[in-house]
C-alpha cells in the first residue's frame, strides 16, 4: 500500500489499527511504502509520481492537492483519500458513483468553515475584524466570497490571509496580528492541519483566539475546535482501503461522509486568553 499525506506517521494510527483488524497487517500480510509520509506540500507532486513507479495495489492520501497529483499520476491503482470536498476537488463526478480509480471521505468541509466563523464570533463576543487563514490550493474564491458576505451580515470584517506552504505560515499570522484581527478562523486544508502544532504556538504567542477544523485539536491546545473526529474519519476510510486491497473498484464504492461532529473547547487555552465560554457551550 501507497501513502500521500503531509503529516508524520505517527498521525495515522487509527487507520492502520482499522486496517489491523480487518485482517490488514503491516509486517504480517501488508506492506506500506514508507516514502509518502511527511511530505511538504511542494514535494506532492514528485512523490505521488514516484509512488505510483512502484505500484502499489491501493494508495491512501489526504488532501485536495494530493489526491489531484496522484489522479495525474494514475488512472488505474485504486485510491482511497480523505479530503475537503471530493466533488469541488474535481476527484469523482459525484458521491454516489465516483466514476474513477478514487473514493474515500468528503468531509463537508466548505459549509463548516461557516459554522465555525459563528461558533468563534459566540466564543469571543465583540469581535469585528476576523482573520481567516487560508491554503488558496485548497479554498476557492467563492468560497471565501461566501465567508466573506456571512461575516458582513454579522457586522464583521473578513480579513483573508494566505499560506500554501508552511514557511507561509507564521507571516500570514502575523499579517493577520498586523491588520488588528481579533481572533482567527484557521480553514478547512491538510497543509494547515499537518501544521497545526506551529499555528497553535504562533496564535498563543500573538494572543489570538483562534478555531480549527478538527476535534481532536483540542487536545494541543487549541482553543475552540468544530468538526468530525479525524481518528473515526480514519478508521472510516481504512474500511474502504479493505474493500480496494480486497479488489473492490473504487468507482463501486461510494465517496463517504462524516456524520457526527463535536465541539471541543479547551478551557486551560481560554483562561490563558481571558475568555470566559458561555454556559450554553
Amino acid at each position: 500500500m501507497g501513502v500521500l499525506v503531509q503529516p508524520p506517521r505517527a498521525q495515522f494510527e487509527p487507520l492502520f489499527d482499522e486496517l489491523g483488524r480487518h485482517g490488514f497487517v503491516e509486517g504480517n500480510n501488508l506492506v506500506v511504502d514508507p516514502r509518502g509520509f511527511a511530505i511538504p506540500a511542494e514535494a506532492l507532486e514528485e512523490t505521488a509520481i514516484a509512488l505510483v513507479k512502484s505500484q502499489p495495489d491501493a494508495i491512501y492520501c489526504g488532501g485536495d492537492e494530493a489526491g489531484r497529483a496522484l489522479q495525474r499520476a494514475t488512472r488505474t491503482i485504486p485510491i482511497a483519500t480523505l479530503t475537503d470536498n471530493m466533488v469541488r476537488a474535481g476527484l469523482v463526478t459525484s458521491l454516489a458513483r465516483p466514476g474513477g480509480n478514487i473514493t474515500g471521505v468528503s468531509i463537508f468541509a466548505p459549509e463548516l468553515d461557516g459554522k465555525r466563523l459563528e461558533l468563534l464570533l459566540e466564543v469571543v463576543p465583540g469581535v469585528r475584524r476576523l482573520a481567516a487563514l487560508v491554503d488558496p490550493k485548497t479554498t476557492a474564491q467563492d468560497q471565501l466570497q461566501a465567508l466573506t458576505d456571512a461575516a458582513r451580515t454579522r457586522g464583521v470584517e473578513l480579513l483573508i490571509h494566505q499560506a500554501a506552504t508552511l514557511r507561509e505560515i507564521v507571516p500570514a499570522i502575523e499579517g493577520a496580528q498586523a491588520d488588528r484581527a481579533q481572533a482567527l478562523s484557521v480553514l478547512a486544508s491538510a497543509m494547515l492541519g499537518a501544521n497545526r502544532a506551529l499555528i497553535i504556538e504562533q496564535v498563543a504567542r500573538q494572543q489570538l483566539p483562534t478555531i480549527y477544523q478538527w476535534s481532536d485539536y483540542a487536545k494541543e491546545g487549541a482553543l475552540v475546535c468544530y468538526g468530525p473526529s479525524q481518528s473515526t474519519l480514519y478508521r472510516q476510510v481504512a474500511r474502504q482501503l479493505v474493500m480496494l486491497l480486497k479488489g473492490t473498484a473504487p468507482a463501486d464504492i461510494p465517496v463517504q461522509q462524516p456524520t457526527q461532529f463535536a465541539l471541543s473547547i479547551n478551557l486551560h487555552t481560554a483562561k490563558a486568553l481571558g475568555l470566559t465560554i458561555p454556559p450554553s457551550r
